[in-house]
């Protein structure tokens, strides 16, 4: 899995039995390059982020993307493609889904609930036809079943051509918000993974104010942020930074939250 990477993910397949290996992440996204060497022998799958890596937010380069697939290909290996908000870019043209160059060796995931809420619980899966009954049963002893009106809520939604024009509507108010981030706080620090998705990585340079310095200042200010820190696999020397989400604020509470994120970043700063 990605390092740095979701904790819960992690959290998730080692509940589940895994043993969860560390895939390091670079300026050209997760080190599939890696995958074929004798550093990750025996490796039956790998969850990666292509479209925008969490929390680094690195598109995965083509020449990794052909290497992932190679890597599945030859070693029969399994690959969850996780696009958990690829519907969302602003600066660069949609990404192809990884699933669509090896469709027997991919997993791809998507989720409503970054585009309509987490609490609708609507995702899906495309899954080669080897594993639909596996799958399918796996669901059915796990949760049973999802709720019927969402589903077909969603449906005609979509049918409607209304999630387009949802998702239309809601990237531009993102990439305004994106924008107004990069303004406020870009004059002084580092800004990564704004070309897409929701969120962006603040960078913390050494010698500058720490994580739990500016996380400390945020929280006097009843604003929260997320530490890098706690996206790596095993604590060390790891660069610091904050994951910042700017989708969550209200509309009229935006300006104040840009404003305590800017005053925790100086007052950390000393």
């Amino acid at each position: 899995m990605e390092d740095p990477g979701a904790p819960f993910h992690r959290e998730v397949v080692r509940r589940n039995g895994g043993e969860v290996v560390a895939l390091p992440v670079d300026g050209l996204g997760a080190r599939t390059d890696l995958l074929s060497t004798s550093a990750f022998p025996d490796m039956s799958a790998v969850e990666v982020t292509p479209a925008h890596q969490y929390p680094t937010g690195e598109t995965l380069h083509p020449d990794r993307r052909r290497a992932l697939t190679d890597w599945a290909r030859d070693s029969g290996g399994l690959v969850l493609e996780n696009d958990y908000d690829g519907e969302f870019r602003f600066d660069r043209q949609p990404v192809g889904a990884v699933q669509g160059t090896a469709p027997d060796h991919v997993v791809y995931l998507g989720t409503a609930s970054k585009t309509l809420g987490p609490a609708l619980r609507l995702g899906w899966m495309v899954v080669p036809p080897r594993l639909l009954e596996p799958v399918v049963e796996a669901k059915r002893f796990s949760d049973h079943h999802t709720e019927t009106i969402g589903q077909l809520t969603f449906a005609d939604f979509i049918d409607r051509h209304a999630y387009d024009r949802h998702i239309r509507t809601c990237r531009l108010r993102y990439q305004r918000r994106r924008d107004r981030l990069v303004e406020r706080i870009g004059s002084r620090f580092v800004v990564n993974g704004v070309a897409a998705g929701l969120h962006a990585l603040i960078d913390l340079p050494a010698g500058g104010p720490t994580e739990l310095n500016v996380i400390e200042e945020a929280a006097s200010r009843g604003l929260e942020v997320g530490r890098l820190g706690d996206r790596w696999h095993e604590p060390g020397d790891h660069p610091q930074g904050l994951v910042v989400g700017y989708a969550t604020p209200a509309e009229h509470a935006y300006a104040a939250a840009l404003d305590a994120l800017a005053g925790s970043l100086a007052a950390a700063a000393g």
